[in-house]
């Protein structure tokens, strides 16, 4: 999927859909907020199942369209966030390294989205985002995210949606992987 030269044309555009999970409170909103608005959105009410954000790009100069969903991180929303997964074509884990506990739930959120995810596929465009890199009271060492993602194969972006380190980045690799597959 790599047209030679193409000008942007609209009509080639590509709509993919790129999901972001994770625990409560790792920042997911703000992530989202600062690659398509270019704001630090400070409010820090809970994401109630799930928001929707739109954001057009080039990706070697193919249109794409990204349609990110915003996903509530509490328990509760758990069984309702993963109807949310279908027909994802990339997905965003993300964590905040002042967090270990957000951290750890890595693997529970990513074993629960490939289960839910038709086809499973073990490489599944996937990015993981250690955010709030900005704090200074970090509790995931570099090493050891780094060490789990290099682990299952999946790029690791460390992250700060308040100073807006990397995360233009990121979204950049999941939708370049998300073309490829």
């Amino acid at each position: 999927l790599t047209p030679q030269g193409l000008s942007m044309d609209a009509s080639k555009k590509v709509d993919l859909k790129i999901i972001i999970i994770g625990a409560l409170g790792v920042g997911k909103t703000s992530l989202l907020h600062q690659y398509v608005h270019k704001t630090f959105y400070e409010d820090y009410r809970t994401t109630l199942g799930a928001s929707i954000l739109t954001k057009v790009l080039a990706v070697d100069s193919t249109p794409l369209k990204l349609q990110i969903w915003d996903t509530g991180g509490q328990e509760r929303f758990r069984s309702m966030v993963s109807t949310f997964y279908k027909g994802s074509d990339g997905c965003m884990l993300a964590f905040d390294v002042t967090d270990r506990e957000s951290f750890e739930a890595l693997d529970n959120w990513r074993d629960d989205f490939l289960e839910k995810v038709i086809p499973r596929e073990q490489d599944f465009p996937m990015v993981v985002l250690g955010n709030k890199i900005d704090l200074s009271d970090r509790q995931v060492p570099k090493e050891t995210a780094s060490a789990w993602c290099k682990e299952k194969d999946i790029p690791y972006f460390e992250v700060s949606a308040k100073n807006n380190i990397n995360v233009a980045e990121a979204f950049e690799t999941l939708a370049k992987q998300a073309l490829s597959t």
